[in-house]
């Protein structure tokens, strides 16, 4: 799906299923594919619990597959190994949700953001160490004397910086930004997303970025996919998909963005579509499209079999078998 020669990441048929015990799969992520091109952002989005961080974890190998491929330049990463491995976990990183979970309290800026460098053997001398610092607050739009503060001591933005400043420490080459700005104020959000733009632009990075909210993931990303309990829906350019949405899920889900202006909003709360229907369950979900509960196109044919992502064209890719008319 949108494949050429220098893409970066192929995700191929990934499955990851939790034991529940008793003989019961909890199907986070089942039948995945994409591909991310070098220096592109892939924007994925979806209702919370449908199998997005699960799958950004999978990618870079904080979780096993249960089935599937993860082919990271040319690469089987779930086949790495020895120095293979540890070169990948230096350039592929993954920035998390809730920076002050995810940073240690206990740490300051300087260690947190030195501790890459030691382990993987970056810097010479402690000189060099502090330079090296110094440079990557800068970076993130931060002072040398944030180095020796905790992290109880910053804004939620601030924390985000330090744990962006932290993976670039690495320099990596791919990023899974995992709902990086979700947890932050308004205000705060498009300083980050504008400074990881920038980041990008600089540094040639590649991003797979996790998110629900549409506006935004619009703003940063080339294409997006659209995750409904562990499937991808629908996958295309990022102003194909807001323009010219085809899954019924995708359809609602753009009807709910919110317009910045109360007349304009009026008018669009009369026309959002609210969901309605049984959610499937992700356990041992029963066969068919998982969205056939809750779609009002549902035929008897969603209920038996499960739709494949298939391109209507323009490289647009949707799993729906109302696309088959």
């Amino acid at each position: 799906m949108s494949e050429n020669n220098e893409a970066l990441l192929k995700v191929e048929h990934l499955k990851k299923y939790f034991d529940m015990g008793e003989g019961h799969q909890l199907k986070a992520v089942d039948d995945v594919s994409f591909v991310i091109n070098k220096g592109e952002t892939l924007g994925l989005v979806g209702e919370s619990g449908c199998g997005k961080t699960t799958c950004g974890r999978t990618i870079v190998g904080m979780y096993n597959k249960t089935d599937g491929n993860v082919i990271y330049n040319g690469r089987d990463v779930f086949a790495m190994k020895g120095k293979e491995l540890f070169d990948f976990r230096k350039e592929a990183q993954m920035i998390f949700q809730d920076p002050y979970a995810s940073l240690d309290p206990r740490m300051t800026v300087s260690d947190i953001i030195g501790e890459g460098l030691d382990v993987h053997h970056m810097v010479k001398n402690k000189e060099e160490r502090t330079k090296r610092i110094f440079e990557l607050l800068a970076m993130v739009d931060l002072n040398e004397e944030h180095a020796n503060r905790f992290i109880h001591e910053f804004s939620g933005g601030q924390r985000q910086r330090i744990g962006i400043a932290r993976a670039l420490a690495l320099e990596p080459q791919f990023l899974v930004l995992d709902e990086p700005i979700s947890a932050l104020d308004v205000s705060i959000q498009a300083q980050v997303v504008n400074l990881l733009k920038k980041l990008q632009a600089e540094k040639g990075l590649t991003y797979l970025f996790i998110a629900h909210d549409l506006a935004m993931v619009k703003h940063i990303s080339n294409r997006v996919a659209v995750m409904y309990l562990g499937r991808i829906v629908e996958i295309t350019r990022s102003e194909e998909l807001y323009s010219n949405p085809h899954h019924p899920y995708t359809i609602a889900l753009l009807s709910a963005i919110p317009i910045p202006d109360p007349d304009v909003e009026e008018e669009r709360d009369r026309n959002r579509i609210h969901i309605e229907g049984e959610v499937t369950s992700p356990i041992d979900p029963p066969p068919g499209c998982r969205f056939a509960g809750r779609c009002k196109y549902c035929m008897e044919r969603c209920r038996k079999e499960t739709p494949d992502l298939k391109n209507i064209g323009n490289e647009h890719w949707v799993a729906c078998f109302r696309e088959e008319k």
